[in-house]
């Protein structure tokens, strides 16, 4: 009965790790991010893309200049798309 029981322990212990080394990027503290406007596909944008965009995923186009997506802070202007390089503001059409 002790071996089963050390056996399912471990096997939550390894499942319980592979969950956290699995977790997204977007799991990040928000302090840790930034919006960076001009680098989301379209429908891949975080909420509220600005004029005819209601909330997530509802930008039109890929690197839409005033659709946003959260990325690691420090990251957005040293971002480079077909467009340009990422924003920390709105990128007027």
């Amino acid at each position: 009965m002790n071996t089963r029981f050390a056996a399912a322990a471990l096997a939550g212990s390894f499942a319980a790790a592979l969950t956290l080394a699995a977790a997204p990027a977007a799991a990040q503290k928000k302090d840790e991010q930034e919006k960076c406007f001009g680098v989301s596909l379209a429908g891949k944008n975080d909420c509220a893309a600005g004029p005819g965009t209601t909330c997530a995923g509802t930008s039109k186009v890929d690197y839409q200049g005033n659709a946003w997506k959260l990325v690691p802070k420090g990251t957005c202007t040293s971002m480079t798309t077909p467009k340009g390089k990422g924003s920390l503001t709105e990128i007027k059409s």
